[in-house]
Formats: structure tokens, C-alpha cells, sequence
């Protein structure tokens, strides 16, 4: 297992004791330094009521009063050691919490970078969003036994030996009363287990339900399904909410038990105690230790219940994490990926082939698409996710055998396949922040590479329209905005990667006819003599391209440029041109929907504008 803090890769830890484990090794230094602390505050707590047996034996009782003072001195610096060490034990396991915290925070987002476009196939959104608020911090808590667990053994040993000294018999009631403790509330421990990981599966169920019922809100209410939805949203709440009712009736009895057993334990010590003290075995002194004793074992008996609780939803937590991250992302980088994603660029990686050092032949088997270097590439395809299918084979985001060159993708390191060749989808996510950051990406982008993108996709209104321009803040998926600026936002940030290979999915599908003939235009020009491919049924944009593939059932059925498919291919015709005239009857030259764009292309013209005429077969 590796440490996420050092941003070397994922723990792959094979059960939730064993994750838990890592993350006491992890910092074992400390965790070291904390049940010092712990060990020494527990054995101290069962000091003063030896220092007080003395005082009243050899002091009080004897009317010796310097003797009587310096035990009183003593109890105080016990007492301030103790103060410190409790400090000490306290900000030490504070720390404890906080490293497994982010330790389990960075290994569950390193796990979510290295799933990637794999990710929303395997988990959901609410799952991963649980598992980062929830678990985390009961599995952080977890970690606390690790300081006044050890120090609770050491001092239940220090009190059986210091009662060894005062009577057999109490010693007997100590050693045999803390273990008998464990066996009462052990049986609850594990009822509790069990109601917590059914609460844990409906939590996080419902908070999937949830993402996706605000996900998708807006269309809920355009399909009139809003209520139904919240229906079952409400229905699924009862049932979370009746299953947490069942974990606080476990929880509540083993914190009672917690609180009960401690105060039954010091009854059942002091009651012989003081009957030997009536009939004279012991001394004033010694009841006073022997019930000092009991009365500070409460606290390590407490720590052992709320321990075994603690250990108990930590387990429960622990699992969860260590299932998601056993999960593979899709493709055959398995072993390779999430070492190959944080490489060191530049360093081979072992058992990896490398890319292609010159622009080379993407191959699809499954279709028979091949994109060829240097053209603007269309797949045209009934069904949008079919040709959607192939450019998760292209970008190597899906199990295939697709090639480029001479090299299977699955045999490329991830890093170099993710800097030569970009998958845009048009579904992306617009992360919160300045515009400028939004479509900026990775790298610090020159006003002038910003300029020429946001010119290419047409998006020169956008920056116009926003009070600050580019430093105007852009909310999470670019809520301030309309789906067609966040498309062509999509495409701009796209744009200024300046990707070898383009794999762009319905780059223009939620913008008008005009911007989209100037967006054709103007992105064929941009990428001349980069390998660039884009999904579309538009004939503004298949017109542009230099290869269009025609695909049925997901297999190429023809190739060729978008006027002789329209010539050749009924099929093709009646695509494009959206079913509305049977066979499409708009095979001509004006079916391609020439569109005048200025020289200068500055989108402030009327020819920026795009005028498309349309021809009496209406195909546009």
C-alpha cells in the first residue's frame, strides 16, 4: 500500500481492517507518541488515590503534619503532569484524526482522477459525496483508541498489581469484572454493525437519488415527473429514517451501557472494600485507594466501550472505502494506470509500449473507422450513441482493440495517451471559477491562445456579455449560463489544450444554425493539419469535413465527403437532412449550406453572422 499524502498512487488495501491498519502505519510516529501520552495520563489518573492513601495513613492519621504536606505536594505535581499529559494526548490525536482524514480523502479523490471517464459507470456522484463527508470522519474517529486504548490496558494491569498489595480478593474482582464488561456490550457491538451497514447502504442510495433528482430537475418539470420523483424521494427517506431509528436504539444502549457498567464495576469494588474496612482487614487509607482505584477505572472501562463502538462504525466505513477502491477503471491500463498517471514526464513506463512519434492512423476495429492525420474527421450516425461508442474507443476509454500505428492504445501509457489525444464531451464539467480558469485548463494560457479559441467557437459574445470579461466568475456546470455558451465553452477549453488528436463529441448540437456554420468554418480552419474528429448529424458541419464516416449499427457502412454520401447514400440523405423530406431530396450543393464568413472572421459583421441560405428542398 502507498501513501496518498505523497501523491505516489492509491492504497489497494484488501479488507477494512487493513485499511484501517495503513492508516496507524501511515503515522506510526505519532500514533506512537499519542499512546505514549494516553498510556502515561491512564497510568497517572490511578496515582493520587495511592498518594492519598499514604497521606491519610502516614500523615493525617498519625498527625504528622510534614509528612501530611509533602504527600499534598506530591498529589499536585501529579496533578499538573497529568493536566500537561491530558494537553499533550489531546492535541496529538487531534493530529491523528486530522493525517486520516485528508490520507483518506486524497486516496478517494486520487481513485476518482485515476477511474475517470469510468467513474460515473461504477459508482455514483452521491456514493463518492457520502463516502467523502461520512465515512471519512468516522473512520478519522476510529483512530482515536489508538492513544487511551493502550494507555486503558496498561493502567487496568497498574491498579490489579497496586490491589495485589491491599487484598487478593479485590484484585480478583478487577481482573475478572473488566473482561466480563466486554462480554455484555461485545453482543451489541455486533448488532450495531450490522443495523449501521444497512444504514449506510439506503444513505447512500438516497443520496444518489438525490444528486440526480437535482440533476435533473429541469427536466423533471418539463416531463411533468417532479412530483413522482419526490415521491420516491419521500418514500426512501421514511425507510432511511426508520433504519436510523433502529442504529440509535442499538447506539443508545451501548451508550448507557457505557455509562451504567462503568458506575455498576465501581459498586461491586467498593462494596467488599468497605465491608474489610468495617471489620477492620483494611485501613482508612486503603479504602480510600481501593475506591480511587475503581473510580478511575471508569474512564479506561468508558474508553473500552466507546472504543469498541468507534472500532465498530469505523469497520463499517472502512469498507465502503476499501470497496471503492478496489474499483478498475474501464480499459486494459489496469495495473499500470494510476502509476502511469503520475509519473514523472518523460519516464517510461515498464511493460508500456510508447506512442507514436509521428502522427499516425487511429484504427477502430469494431466500426472501421480510421482517422487519418492531419483531417477534419465526421462521424455520422442515427443513434448519437454509437458513434459516441467510437470515440471512447479512439480516446481510449473503453475495452478495445483500436490502435494507433502500429501500437494497441490498451499498451500506451496513460499520461502520454492523455497528452496527445483529447475526448471532448459535450456533457463535461464546467468546475466553478473565473472564466479565464474555466477554460484555461492545466495549463497558464496567453491572452493571445485565449483569443484566437474564444474566436474560433464563436464565443466572443460570451466574454463580451459578462461584466468582468474573462475574470468574470463561472459557477459550478456553468449554471450562469445557457447550454449553448457552455457548449461552446466546452469546445473553447477543448480548443486552448491544443490536443494532437481532437475527439469531439456534438460539438455544436445546443447552438443555432448560424453559429454553427461560423463555428464549421472557422474550427476546420484552427485545426488544419491536426488530426481532428468530431460526432455531428449537422450538414453545416459535415459539410466541412474533410472524411465523413457513415455509420449504421455502429459499423461504417460508407466513407466519403458529405456531397458524394449525399449522392450516393439514401440512408446518409435522409440523416442529415433530419427526415423532412423522405429521401432528402437535398442532394445538391445547396444541401452542403455554403455560409459567407467574414476575412477577418471578428464576429462583429454581418457576414460573421453566417447567413445560410436554404434551398427549396428545405434540408437546413
Amino acid at each position: 500500500m502507498t501513501d496518498p499524502g505523497s501523491g505516489r498512487g492509491v492504497p489497494r488495501p484488501r479488507s477494512a481492517g487493513r485499511y484501517l491498519w495503513w492508516l496507524v502505519v501511515s503515522q506510526r510516529g505519532r500514533v506512537a507518541a499519542g499512546a505514549s501520552y494516553g498510556s502515561l495520563w491512564m497510568v497517572g489518573l490511578m496515582l493520587p488515590p495511592y498518594v492519598l492513601s499514604r497521606a491519610i495513613d502516614d500523615g493525617l492519621a498519625t498527625g504528622r503534619m510534614p509528612v501530611l504536606l509533602g504527600w499534598v505536594a506530591v498529589l499536585l505535581g501529579v496533578g499538573a503532569v497529568n493536566a500537561w499529559l491530558a494537553v499533550m494526548r489531546h492535541r496529538t490525536m487531534t493530529r491523528i484524526r486530522m493525517d486520516a482524514t485528508f490520507r483518506t480523502v486524497r486516496a478517494v479523490m486520487a481513485q476518482t482522477v485515476r477511474l475517470g471517464a469510468a467513474l460515473p459507470h461504477k459508482v455514483t456522484a452521491g456514493e463518492v459525496v457520502t463516502i467523502g463527508i461520512g465515512d471519512v470522519a468516522v473512520i478519522s474517529q476510529t483512530l482515536t483508541m489508538t492513544g487511551p486504548g493502550v494507555g486503558g490496558v496498561l493502567a487496568y494491569a497498574v491498579v490489579a498489581v497496586l490491589l495485589l498489595t491491599i487484598s487478593p480478593l479485590l484484585a480478583a474482582v478487577v481482573l475478572l469484572g473488566v473482561p466480563l464488561l466486554a462480554v455484555l456490550v461485545g453482543p451489541l457491538l455486533g448488532r450495531l454493525q450490522g443495523a449501521q451497514t444497512r444504514y449506510r447502504e439506503r444513505q447512500g442510495g438516497l443520496a444518489a437519488r438525490l444528486t440526480d433528482l437535482v440533476g435533473g430537475l429541469r427536466v423533471l418539470n418539463g416531463l411533468g415527473g417532479k412530483a413522482v420523483f419526490a415521491g420516491h424521494y419521500r418514500h426512501a427517506s421514511r425507510a432511511l429514517r426508520d433504519e436510523g431509528y433502529r442504529v440509535g436504539a442499538v447506539t443508545s444502549w451501548v451508550q448507557a451501557l457505557g455509562l451504567g457498567l462503568p458506575t455498576l464495576f465501581l459498586a461491586a469494588v467498593t462494596w467488599p472494600a468497605a465491608r474489610m474496612a468495617a471489620q477492620g482487614s483494611l485501613t482508612a487509607g486503603e479504602l480510600v485507594a481501593v475506591y480511587g482505584y475503581a473510580a478511575a477505572l471508569v474512564l479506561p472501562v468508558s474508553f473500552f466501550i466507546e472504543g469498541g463502538y468507534d472500532l465498530t462504525r469505523g469497520l463499517v466505513a472502512a469498507r465502503r472505502v476499501v470497496r471503492f477502491l478496489a474499483l478498475e477503471p474501464d480499459g486494459a491500463r489496469r495495473a499500470g494506470e494510476a502509476g502511469a498517471a503520475r509519473d514523472v514526464p518523460g519516464q517510461r513506463v515498464p511493460g508500456r509500449d510508447d506512442a507514436p512519434g509521428v502522427a499516425s492512423v487511429l484504427r477502430d476495429p469494431v466500426s472501421g473507422v480510421e482517422v487519418v492525420p492531419g483531417l477534419l474527421t465526421a462521424l455520422a450516425a442515427a443513434r448519437p450513441a454509437e458513434s459516441a461508442a467510437v470515440v471512447d474507443r479512439l480516446g481510449g476509454f473503453a475495452d478495445s482493440a483500436a490502435t494507433w500505428g502500429t501500437v494497441r492504445l490498451d499498451a500506451i501509457a496513460a499520461r502520454q495517451l492523455r497528452d496527445r489525444i483529447l475526448v471532448a464531451d459535450n456533457e463535461a464539467d464546467l468546475f466553478a471559477g473565473t472564466l479565464r480558469e474555466v477554460v484555461g485548463g492545466r495549463r497558464d494560457r496567453d491572452g493571445e491562445a485565449i483569443d484566437r479559441a474564444v474566436r474560433t467557437a464563436l464565443a466572443e459574445e460570451i466574454v463580451r456579455g459578462l461584466p468582468d470579461g474573462l475574470d468574470a466568475p463561472v459557477e459550478a456546470q456553468g449554471r450562469n449560463l445557457s447550454g449553448g455558451q457552455r457548449q461552446r465553452l466546452r469546445l473553447v477549453r477543448a480548443l486552448l489544450a491544443d490536443p494532437e488528436v481532437l475527439l469531439a463529441v456534438e460539438p455544436t448540437s445546443a447552438v443555432d444554425a448560424h453559429t454553427e456554420a461560423g463555428i464549421a468554418t472557422r474550427l476546420h480552419a484552427a485545426r488544419a493539419g491536426r488530426t481532428t474528429v468530431v460526432t455531428s448529424t449537422s450538414p453545416l458541419l459535415l459539410d466541412r469535413a474533410d472524411r465523413v464516416y457513415f455509420l449504421v449499427d455502429g459499423t461504417v457502412a460508407a466513407v466519403g465527403s458529405h456531397r458524394e454520401l449525399l449522392d450516393g447514400q439514401p440512408g446518409y440523405r435522409r440523416l442529415v437532412s433530419r427526415g423532412e423530406d423522405g429521401e432528402g431530396d437535398g442532394a445538391g450543393p445547396a444541401g452542403a449550406a455554403e455560409v459567407p464568413v467574414t476575412e477577418d472572421g471578428d464576429g462583429t459583421g454581418p457576414a460573421d453572422a453566417a447567413e445560410v441560405p436554404v434551398t427549396e428542398e428545405g434540408t437546413r
